[in-house]
């Protein structure tokens, strides 16, 4: 199954010279983890609700603070051609629970590739993805042992 047969088309953006409140404002009205930055149409950057709290609130930054000073800028992105198990792949490799979509030609962001987007295609595909995507890994230990 392709990307394009099941990821989700209307996406909200933010621009990176937005202040970090609109995209806290916009995840919490979404109930959503994370939003894309673009330039028109084309995807420069993430921001995700870790970024606010990481790069933002505990470096002392305020709500005025522009996206583009907190946003991830090497987005990890699919294509609309390219298969499902594919993009899982990328997911599972990068640990993130929703990928951007990019038109064939990568010009333009398109959708939005999330782990409940490819249930709708393949349960296993995503049942794994979402495994891999939680693993613990020893740099997020939280526990008391080393």
């Amino acid at each position: 199954m392709k990307v394009s047969q099941c990821m989700t088309r209307d996406v909200q953006t933010a621009r990176a010279d937005q202040p970090i409140r609109d995209a806290a404002q916009f995840m919490l009205k979404a109930d959503a983890g994370s939003i894309p930055v673009c330039d028109g149409e084309s995807i420069i950057g993430m921001v995700t609700d870790r970024d606010l709290a990481v790069r933002a609130l505990a470096e002392g930054r305020g709500p005025e603070t522009l996206l583009r000073d907190v946003m991830t800028e090497d987005v990890i992105c699919c294509s609309e051609d390219d298969d499902v198990r594919t993009a899982a792949q990328k997911m599972s490799e990068n640990k993130v629970r929703r990928i951007p979509v990019v038109s064939s030609d990568g010009e333009k962001l398109v959708g939005i590739l999330s782990l409940g987007d490819i249930t709708k295609g393949d349960a296993g595909v995503a049942e794994r993805t979402l495994g891999e995507v939680t693993q613990h890994s020893a740099l997020h230990n939280q526990s008391s042992e080393k």
